[in-house]
């Protein structure tokens, strides 16, 4: 029979229970600024891990550190010594396109049996080289020997993996948990399984090459031998949700390194190249396109970008359409990604527990535990007032910018559907407004961009007792009241009326010519002339470089930002 073992119990919430009090609607505990921490950070897909400057992921109540898959923590403990003692940090420092982290150490003095230095500081020098690629973090211990004579050293690594719950990891506290099995342990590598209180079970798999002198469920020690002026490697691959097959590891690392390093690079190259005269202008837009192609998972819909490390590496809605627009003049592969996953998830039903509504945009996806259990409501939530609104924005601006008349007219429908909600279910009281608030206690108290419990209150810093921060208005212009924004829609509704009308019904339409995309499937767009000024007029931001006069209709009125 396998054994499981249960794990303390902290003070908390049932289960299901409703979790938006003031004091726990899913906050985040103000402890340690992550800023101080400045964790070194990794990120490939659903995965992402945090490591101190040493490459050390160190267990503790508050640490954040750690492995993490699809919101669980899949590894949190994972420290490395020599003969017993912490290396002395030297540098740290991720790549420049984020798709490694290098880690240089070296050894503190060593202290023999009699208690003399029996090797000197600074004369065994070790490298951490480590990745995410495909749900799993690979890493190789470089160790090198900078004395005139051999030297016998033993490195240990400590490692634990909790499973707990990233909401956990934020502040809530929960009654029940799953169970952790026995551990399984092998020649060379060792299996941590977690049974969850969803009856899943969830994995992470470790495995080292060349065998370890000594594993055991919690460390795996090397004794070696390194020559003088010589180096030897160690190499782990620690994976979360699979078992890997006992392929050779260091011809894995490198295959994966290649692999890892090709995909951002492609990522790089698909969009637009920036370059100037100034140094610090390109380092910082270089900067900025490797931190989008990280954060940017790929979907079956195209790449989709995640909103932040540590606590929103997932899918939510108004963040990804934002930096969709933003970017759009770039790489308009990421907004169509953006389209096709949101449209794919448009809410086609009621569920109060989701804040759902027919035609209403996501907010934000969970995958972990809490979320399966309804602990919290994020599985598929849709708690976000701006989303639909935006999504039908960066619609029309994607036709604009790429002519992609294919693309739209599969997403038409949900655009409809999208501008549907807006008139009936947003305008709950028929105001011409949109209004938002939750449907169950469960739901964000506040559902515009500031969507915190305590992000919005008087002048005295009492709460109002209805919060409707974020209204979409078709008659008005841009205004302000007090608790209340307003943002124009009824350019909205005819700029995209006219968009998708003609896109799907060119026959009786003149054809101009637009911008080079690198967007497959895009075509010319058609537009009638009285819609052409209406796209003038209402088009979206975007830079100038995005404007290429030469390829431009005689006749066609020039953006507003070419003017």
């Amino acid at each position: 029979m396998t054994q499981t073992h249960a794990r303390s119990e902290p003070p908390g919430i049932e289960g299901g229970e409703a979790l938006s009090q003031v004091q726990t609607q899913f906050f985040i505990p103000a402890t340690a600024s992550l800023h101080e921490r400045r964790p070194r950070t990794l990120k490939h897909g659903d995965s992402f891990a945090m490591f101190d400057h040493s490459g050390d992921a160190i267990s503790g109540v508050g640490s954040p550190e750690g492995l993490y898959h699809c919101d669980t923590r899949h590894l949190s403990h994972l420290y490395l010594t020599v003969n017993d003692m912490r290396p002395i940090l030297l540098s740290s420092a991720l790549r420049d396109d984020n798709a490694m982290l290098t880690c240089d150490l070296t050894n503190p003095d060593f202290p023999g049996d009699d208690g003399r230095v029996m090797i000197e500081h600074d004369i065994i020098h070790l490298r951490r080289t480590r990745f995410l690629w495909k749900d799993a973090l690979y890493e190789r211990v470089t160790i090198r020997n900078f004395d005139t004579e051999p030297r016998q050293i033993s490195v240990d690594l400590a490692f634990a993996a909790d499973f707990v719950d990233l909401f956990e990891i934020r502040g809530i506290t929960r009654l029940h948990r799953g169970l952790l099995r026995t551990p399984r342990v092998g020649a060379s590598d060792v299996l941590l399984i977690y049974l969850g209180l969803d009856d899943r079970e969830r994995y992470t798999h470790l495995h080292f090459d060349p065998m370890p002198t000594e594993l055991t469920a919690s460390h795996a020690r090397f004794d070696v031998t390194v020559p003088p002026g010589q180096r030897i490697a160690l190499f782990t691959r620690i994976s979360c949700e699979r078992i890997e097959a006992g392929n050779a590891l260091p011809k894995q690392f490198l295959i994966s390194l290649r692999e890892a390093m090709q995909a951002l690079r492609f990522a790089r190259k698909r969009g637009a190249a920036v370059q100037s005269s100034n140094v610090l202008f390109n380092e910082v837009t270089r900067r900025s396109v490797a931190d989008i192609s990280m954060l940017s998972t790929d979907t079956e819909f195209g790449p989709y970008p995640y909103a932040g490390i540590p606590w929103f590496s997932t899918v939510f809605g108004r963040d990804a359409i934002i930096t969709a627009l933003e970017t759009l003049w770039m790489d308009p592969a990421i907004s169509r990604g953006v389209l096709g996953y949101l449209a794919a998830h448009q809410a086609t039903s009621f569920d109060p527990a989701a804040d759902a509504e027919p035609g209403k945009i996501l907010h934000e996806v969970r995958h972990g535990e809490m979320a399966e259990l309804g602990e919290v409501p994020f599985r598929h939530y849709y708690g976000s007032i701006d989303s639909t609104p935006l999504v039908v924005m960066l619609a029309g601006a994607y036709l604009e910018r790429t002519g992609d008349v294919t693309f739209l007219g599969t997403i038409l429908p949900h655009v409809e559907a999208a501008l549907a909600w807006i008139d009936t279910h947003g305008d709950r009281d028929g105001d011409g407004f949109v209004e938002y608030g939750r449907l169950t206690d469960q739901g964000l108290q506040n559902q515009g961009w500031k969507d915190s419990h305590d992000s919005i209150f008087h002048a005295d810093g009492t709460a109002p007792l209805r919060v409707d921060q974020s209204r979409s208005q078709r008659s008005k212009p841009m205004s302000l009241a007090p608790g209340r924004l307003h943002i124009s829609c009824s350019a909205l509704s005819a700029i995209m009326s006219a968009r998708l009308i003609i896109a799907v019904a060119p026959n009786n339409c003149a054809t101009i010519s637009t911008p080079p995309s690198s967007t497959p499937n895009s075509a010319p767009m058609s537009s009638r002339s009285t819609a052409t000024n209406v796209l003038a007029v209402f088009a979206p931001p975007m830079p100038a470089m995005c404007s290429t006069p030469a390829l431009r209709g005689k006749d066609e009125p020039k953006p507003w930002f070419a003017r």
